[in-house]
């Protein structure tokens, strides 16, 4: 084929091939840098690794308050881990090789020891006189072994976590109610904080969010940057909801995104609901 000046079009097919793979950077570029998928209130199952174990610390924590071990299961079945008990004991173990840091070792080793995988902790600094296996090292000794039982076989005493825990049989009560007008803040936020009666936050209460028909589950802790008990939710301004704690209480009714001006600008904001107990 001749172009209209008689020579012959030598191009190729190479320009198609260079102008799609533009194309295509062109696409990945503004998919990664520009318009990033954002992933809101996913399953648990789809969380990343670290993730994973902070919500298996908070579920541990929770099994440590309450001994509710059914709801622990739960929870755990959320996570979609291939063996749950296996997945607490090797966390725990990991956790006491390195010190404990967390102070969570041992309530993972009891909801492991509940669900029939026993977890025989020692951590460094620990006395191991009268340990046959003990090295002296100072390194910890922990061994997990499983059991054909589901009774908890917990061979150490148990340390206090650096996680409040609820007071048993006492229900969670709103103390306090704000609208929040900040433009920095997605619209619609329900932020919630929950705290025991020492007014410390709790982390690892479950919280049910229910709107025309429909009925969402939020934990506290998940963000603990923004403080162990806390929790929020993205509200619909054009929904109401309502909120109840898992474990009981009277719900709380009637809530909404509220409509803010500043400086002339009109524009939904949020609220922030702080539940204490007695």
């Amino acid at each position: 084929m001749s172009s209209e000046n008689g020579t012959s079009d030598k191009r190729g097919p190479w320009y198609l091939i260079f102008g799609l793979a533009i194309g295509i950077g062109l696409g990945l570029l503004i998919a990664w840098a520009f318009i990033p998928v954002t992933y809101v209130n996913t399953s648990p199952r789809s969380l990343r690794a670290d993730f994973k174990d902070s919500y298996r610390v908070l579920i541990a924590s929770a099994y440590t308050a309450n001994g509710d071990l059914g709801r622990a299961q739960a929870r755990l079945d959320l996570l979609g881990d291939e063996d749950p008990a296996a997945a607490l004991a090797d966390q725990a173990l990991l956790l006491a090789d390195v010190g404990d840091p967390e102070g969570a070792a041992f309530s993972l080793a009891a909801l492991a020891g509940a669900l029939g995988v026993t977890v025989d902790l020692q951590l460094p600094g620990d006395d191991a006189a009268g340990d046959p296996d003990s090295t002296g090292s100072g390194r910890p000794t922990a061994t997990r072994r499983p059991t054909v039982t589901p009774t908890p076989l917990f061979t150490s005493t148990p340390r206090p976590t650096r996680t409040s825990t609820p007071t048993p049989g006492a229900a969670f009560a709103l103390v306090f109610q704000e609208e929040i007008c900040n433009l920095d803040l997605a619209p619609g936020l329900l932020q919630i904080e929950v705290r025991d009666a020492a007014s410390q936050p709790v982390a690892g209460v479950e919280i049910l969010i229910t709107w025309e028909g429909h009925e969402e589950r939020i934990f506290t802790g998940l963000k603990p940057e923004l403080g162990n008990g806390y929790a929020d939710f993205d509200m619909d301004p054009e929904l109401v909801y309502s909120l109840q704690f898992a474990d009981g209480g009277p719900p709380t009714a009637n809530l909404s995104a509220s409509l803010c001006t500043v400086d002339g600008e009109s524009f939904w904001g949020g609220l922030r609901l702080v539940f204490s107990q007695p």
